[in-house]
């Protein structure tokens, strides 16, 4: 299993509320119609405004969200990627997000 992490910093342009809207009823959905089969599992994590909890850091967070995308094999995300449609993806990101990262995970489960 192959799982790719994104971080994403909205744009400033948006509210977080435009950037929730927009990633949950607009790029999510594309996502998964354009990769289909090939992506096992989705997941989105959206930043919640207001970190008053114990241990904060005291550092600022860089990202408002982050997503979790499954692939069966290095090779299922490989064709994923590589779709036509994977650049028409890329531009809609990119009008919505200041930053963009991803980094490449072997899932290892602990406790399941």
């Amino acid at each position: 299993m192959i799982k790719v992490v994104w971080f994403l910093k909205k744009a400033k342009h948006l509210s977080m509320e435009e950037f929730r809207d927009w990633w949950i009823n607009g790029h999510a959905p594309e996502v998964v119609d354009k990769q289909g089969a090939m992506l096992q599992r989705y997941i989105i994590n959206i930043r919640h405004e207001n970190d008053n909890f114990p241990g904060m850091p005291e550092a600022p967070f860089d990202w408002d969200g982050m997503a979790e995308e499954w692939f069966s094999s290095a090779e299922a995300a490989y064709a994923a990627f590589s779709l036509p449609s994977a650049l028409e993806m890329r531009a809609d990101v990119l009008q919505h997000v200041d930053s963009i990262s991803r980094c490449i995970m072997n899932e290892h489960h602990i406790i399941e």
